[in-house]
């Protein structure tokens, strides 16, 4: 008993060191973690001793994950993430909990307004969601799944796919009357705005409306898509937004589209999962009633 508590370091020191691993700044680790930037230092002080090894090299202020701290993190920072999640699903009682990312402005507009439907077919079955918009490693996470947008190429993931989408050119019926446009050409000398994963989409709309000699576009860049429509509902210029993201203000008139020619692309959204998905039952059941969401009769089949 005694060995195995010498080989198993204090929690406190542990999640400080991996938080200020994460984060690069014992300052952002501390504000991660709800602690004061001095207790993080004397955490993980308290671990290079308990180690005999240092983590970190230290610049003044400034500090830096050294080889061993980097080792060291790699392996541990799984290692606690799965703790966490272990822990959340005993805390929950049925151990029927997932962990989703999903695309902010997905998440918002798509998959919130039916999470009803998700509670009353799975009671026992609580879903975490956190808002992420880039692919990252599912099990380092201690994620389960996650909504991605592109092609089936999250790495070590199983793909379910949902729908494609049609992107629209989207602005204000303010600003259309005081910026009139009568061909798609008219829209490249206007304030175009970007979606800031997606910064190529106006080039290849325009080569979809056969322009292809472009000038350098540029514009104002927004990291969501409801964070776009609601800076070209203002007026602030023209956007390609995906269509279902925006049926409410197409509805309602305060965006309009000047020209039905909507952005033609293979990409399409997915559920991710990982490889050993069908070992658990509660995504098994999460990935039948996603699937059940999608509308056959409106948007592309999905494939299997």
């Amino acid at each position: 008993m005694s060995e195995g508590r010498r080989l198993l370091p204090p929690m406190a020191a542990l999640n400080s060191f991996v938080a200020a691993a994460r984060h690069g700044s014992f300052s952002r680790a501390a504000a991660h973690i709800g602690l004061t930037q001095s207790a993080v230092s004397r955490q993980v002080a308290l671990l290079e001793d308990w180690l005999q090894t240092s983590l970190f090299d230290r610049h003044g202020r400034r500090v830096t994950l050294n080889a061993a701290g980097r080792a060291y993190a790699d392996e541990v920072r799984p290692a606690l993430d799965r703790i966490r999640l272990a822990t959340d699903r005993l805390a929950s009682g049925t151990g029927r909990t997932l962990m989703i990312a999903t695309l902010p402005s997905f998440g918002m507009r798509w998959l919130a307004p039916r999470l009803p439907g998700l509670s009353a077919r799975h009671p026992e079955m609580t879903v975490n969601f956190a808002a992420r918009s880039f692919p990252f490693d599912l099990e380092e996470e201690g994620f389960d799944g996650a909504i991605h947008f592109g092609q089936p190429d999250w790495p070590d993931a199983s793909h379910l796919r949902l729908f494609g989408e049609r992107a629209v050119v989207v602005c204000s019926a303010d600003w259309l009357a005081s910026h009139p446009v009568g061909s798609p050409a008219d829209l490249i000398d206007k304030p175009l705005l970007f979606q800031a994963s997606r910064l190529d989409a106006w080039n290849r709309w325009f080569a979809d409306c056969g322009i292809v000699d472009l000038p350098r576009l540029q514009g104002q860049r927004f990291e969501h898509f409801l964070m776009l429509a609601q800076a070209v509902a203002a007026g602030v210029g023209v956007a390609l937004i995906p269509e279902f993201l925006i049926s409410p203000e197409l509805a309602s008139g305060n965006l309009v589209i000047p020209f039905d020619q909507p952005l033609h692309t293979d990409d399409a959204y997915y559920l991710v999962r990982r490889t050993d998905w069908r070992s658990n039952d509660a995504m098994v059941d999460f990935s039948a009633w996603m699937g059940e969401q999608i509308d056959v009769a409106r948007l592309p089949a999905r494939a299997g």
